[in-house]
């Protein structure tokens, strides 16, 4: 699957500003190949890229100047290959105790993600399943039919329990609530930032990713992209970790758009079915 990618955002400083941006494709040696990239930075500010030990993210850290307006442009080719994992090899549950080193952190509450506040309502509703799988089934039509999604109705410091007590949010919020609710029942979640190119208006997407047979299935409660037409830009313990964009100073946005095109030629939508389920 090929997908061409377009972001650009302008910003008014105020004062001396740092900022981190995550708006870069992940590279990976399997499944997701970038073919080609470029970035303009518009004046010519001191920047540079990192990554972190626990988290692949591409970040951009960049200093900018007082009253100095300043853009930043992302464009790439991206070519992924997800995989389909079957629904028999993931109805088997892995203790806690046979998890990997690395799994294990997300298992537990989050800035965001605070999922000791819902472990009654979790296992009153959900506990009863079998099959971890059919839990996550569960959790993720709960929020579908429950919450609903309403532009603007959310801020950076709405966490999930918010999102469960007001009924409603956008992504970023269902992802979370996703997400606290499989910790609750100790199934390890994490936030997933995607580029999704069928949805509209156009924008940076969040997900989540749940740990069931080895393998992190994704998951879209919002129901408003196809699994199989997405580029993965971060995965972490919740949106907080991998913002698209934090700053340290005082700014205004005053353009941001954002372009994610599929140029395949089969683009027929994938959720997860009865059979198979999509793991990046």
């Amino acid at each position: 699957m090929k997908f061409k990618l377009k972001t650009a955002i302008n910003y008014d400083i105020y004062a001396p500003t740092t900022f981190v941006f995550n708006i870069q494709a992940l590279k990976t040696a399997s499944f997701q190949k970038i073919i080609s990239e470029t970035l303009e930075i518009s004046p010519n500010l001191p920047f540079r890229e990192y990554s972190l030990k626990a988290c692949t993210a591409r970040f951009i850290i960049l200093k900018a100047t007082e009253y100095v307006p300043f853009s930043i442009s992302y464009e790439a080719t991206i070519e992924t290959q997800f995989k389909l994992i079957s629904k028999k090899r993931l109805l088997k549950n892995t203790p806690i105790f046979d998890l990997k080193n690395e799994i294990i952190p997300y298992l537990t509450p989050s800035r965001h993600c605070p999922s000791d506040k819902l472990v009654d309502f979790a296992f009153n509703n959900f506990g009863h399943f079998p099959t971890d799988l059919e839990k996550v089934l569960a959790i993720n039509d709960w929020i579908y039919n429950n919450i609903k999604y309403v532009t603007g109705s959310s801020d950076a410091n709405t966490t999930a329990f918010d999102t469960f007590n007001q009924g409603e949010g956008v992504c970023k919020d269902f992802a979370h609530l996703g997400i606290a609710l499989c910790r609750a029942l100790t199934i390890p979640a994490r936030y997933f930032t995607c580029y999704a190119s069928n949805i509209y208006p156009p924008d940076i997407h969040a997900c989540f990713e749940v740990y069931l047979g080895n393998n992190w299935i994704i998951f879209d409660s919002t129901r408003l992209a196809s699994l199989n037409q997405i580029v993965k830009i971060a995965h972490g313990k919740d949106g907080s970790e991998i913002a698209v964009a934090s700053f340290f100073g005082n700014v205004f946005c005053t353009y941001m758009n954002i372009e994610c095109s599929s140029l395949n030629n089969d683009s027929e939508a994938f959720q997860a079915s009865e059979k198979f389920f999509i793991s990046y």
